[in-house]
């Protein structure tokens, strides 16, 4: 008997039918990867599995069984026992996941109490096990913090943890390393690739990152509004998908080894328009971008394979000079910004701790300047400081040669959370309208024309002025962030992790928005990210950061294929590959340089 056999599965939010008609089935000690955009359904079957959307007002249809349960006629009783007990489920946001108030020990130890009743004592010394056992070091002492003193990573491993404590058979991770740097999620999937391999558990894994189901699963299941349109194993779909939507998924994928001349963030923008607008009035995304091939889909032969040699060589010389011209040019462009010998401290005495020390760099017109490194290496404190939102306590920034003086409105940010940056309370026209009133612009009709005119050039709508930020998809939220920072007319912007919570089609719609601006306004951007291929896709120059230092700069072709450091080989390294026999050959190389020495964190 199949530990998951899911048949005709249907979820319905009154009109919305989420999911519709899925069926597929999970071995003990197997792994699954449903896969898809924002909004494909995804982690609504991950809740029907649980029996989560109970007493939610949705309807549920067909057959779901879970190490032998029927969730679906199960009693409240029987879902308390499958929950934790025989299946457990870690979600995608461990700090909303986590009680504050109470030690993560405590929390783990509650779980195991439930489910096993056995004493305080018993629990808490099952918790520190588990804690153990997810790579969480003096486990005993840590077991007595509370979330907010352990990182996104830890935070992770602390869910796993007590998703573990009652040894389930089945464990479901919902997108378990969204916005995770690359070395701490290479050191996330590694961890649950092992604990299938000691347990024999079960994995059932969501997520929109296709190079994160390369790295842990056995079968992908690919879903697309809420229907099933691919499954196989993950080698045969990743390499050679058979359905359209799935090779555009792969489409806009960014890959860390190819060269930003190769593939031009225009060419990365899926061909079908934003997924998220559908139903929503989105226009303007089809100037972004066209459908994008990968090289699984290209035919080998056809007239460009028996075409002469010759045009092709022309065509890479030309392409060379290109290149090269474009590099010239690029070093003689205006410097708009400069950072020199920026440090900036944080704390008072013997707590004081630099997360930036010794920065200096510039970013000339018209370039993209990469920013990359692990959480806490300092990247988001640099683009603070450069856009003036935090004054440096040693160095200075200077805007097309003077010394910066406060928030100077030729440089703009775009910030990582749309959510948070937007105020709930007010349209988003009014928050995009900010920046015109704060310069002295007082017509009302000429503020609502022009940031109409933002909102078009971004690919939304004008109607989409007096909508609120809840009204909106991720992709289309971030949207509204780089128009508001337009409406400044800035020479430079700032984009601290812009696109590290999307979906790979939404993220490469908006990384191709912004390129797409930069050519036509002639914009400087800072980018911001720990996302590697991302960044590669985008920069002219690169700046690898570690514990607030710049270990290595340069062009971005040089610096990914030929690394200097040991640190950004190792960023390197940790980025999931396509190919699970890649990634199986890189896992095992981690797992042979960890037993010889310490990582570099």
């Amino acid at each position: 008997m199949s530990l998951v056999d899911v048949t005709d599965l249907t979820v319905e939010f009154g009109a919305l039918r989420a999911v519709d008609g899925l069926s597929f089935r999970l071995a003990q000690g197997a792994a699954l990867a449903l896969v898809g955009e924002s909004g494909s359904g995804k982690s609504t079957v991950a809740s029907a599995l649980l029996g989560l959307h109970r007493g939610t007002g949705a309807v549920v249809g067909g057959s779901v069984r879970v190490a032998g349960t029927d969730v679906r006629a199960a009693s409240e009783e029987e879902l308390r026992r499958l929950r934790g007990g025989r299946a457990a489920m870690v979600f995608q946001d461990p700090l909303s996941s986590l009680d504050p108030y109470y030690a993560i020990g405590d929390q783990i130890a509650e779980v195991h109490r439930v489910h096993t009743r056995v004493s305080r004592r018993a629990a808490r010394a099952r918790a520190v096990r588990v804690l153990e056992r997810v790579g969480i070091p003096d486990a005993a002492r840590r077991s007595r913090s509370r979330p907010h003193e352990f990182s996104g990573g830890m935070r992770q491993r602390a869910l796993i943890a007590m998703a573990l404590a009652c040894e389930p058979d089945l464990l479901i991770a919902d997108e378990p390393t969204t916005a995770l740097d690359v070395t701490v999620q290479a050191q996330i999937l590694d961890l649950l690739h092992t604990l299938r391999e000691e347990t024999g558990m079960g994995l059932l894994l969501v997520t929109h990152d296709v190079g994160v189901a390369a790295e842990s699963v056995d079968d992908v299941l690919v879903m697309r509004h809420g229907k099933l349109v691919e499954q196989g194993p993950a080698g045969t779909v990743l390499a050679a998908p058979a359905h359209a939507y799935t090779r555009e998924l792969l489409a806009a994928v960014p890959r860390v080894h190819v060269r930003r001349e190769a593939e031009t963030l225009e060419s990365r923008a899926p061909g079908s328009g934003d997924p998220e607008a559908l139903g929503q009035g989105g226009t303007g995304h089809e100037s972004v971008g066209r459908p994008a091939e990968t090289e699984d889909v290209r035919q080998p032969d056809g007239p460009s394979a028996v075409a002469s040699d010759e045009p092709a060589e022309a065509a890479e010389t030309a392409e060379t000079a290109e290149t090269a011209e474009a590099a010239e040019t690029a070093e003689t462009a205006e410097v708009v910004l400069e950072a020199s010998g920026l440090r900036r401290e944080f704390g008072r005495g013997r707590r004081a701790f630099a997360a930036v020390d010794g920065v200096s760099l510039t970013v000339r017109r018209g370039e993209t300047l990469g920013v990359v490194g692990e959480s806490g290496s300092g990247k988001t404190t640099l683009g603070r400081m450069l856009v003036g939102l935090l004054e440096p306590t040693e160095g200075e920034v200077r805007y097309r040669g003077r010394a910066q003086a406060g928030v100077d409105p030729t440089v703009q940010m775009v910030f990582q959370d749309p959510v948070s940056s937007l105020n709930p309370r007010r349209s988003v026209g009014e928050s995009i309208a900010d920046p015109l009133r704060a310069r002295g612009e007082k017509d009302e009709a000429r503020i609502r024309r022009r940031v109409t005119e933002l909102l078009e050039r971004v690919g939304l709508e004008a109607a989409h002025y007096d909508r609120y930020p809840h009204e909106f998809s991720g992709g289309q939220r971030q949207r509204v962030g780089i128009a508001r920072a337009l409406a400044a007319d800035p020479r430079v912007i700032v984009c601290d992790e812009p696109v590290s919570a999307l979906d790979v089609t939404t993220q490469a719609q908006v990384v191709a928005l912004l390129g797409e601006l930069q050519r036509e306004l002639g914009l400087a951007l800072v980018f911001v990210a720990h996302d590697l291929a991302v960044v590669r896709q985008v920069s002219d120059r690169v700046a690898v950061m570690r514990r607030g230092r710049v270990v290595e700069e340069g062009p971005a072709d040089e610096v990914y294929e030929s690394p200097r450091d040991p640190y950004t080989r190792q960023l390197l390294d940790a980025v999931p590959a396509l190919d699970p026999a890649v990634a199986a050959r890189r896992r095992a190389r981690r797992r042979s340089t960890e037993r010889r020495e310490p990582a570099l964190t």
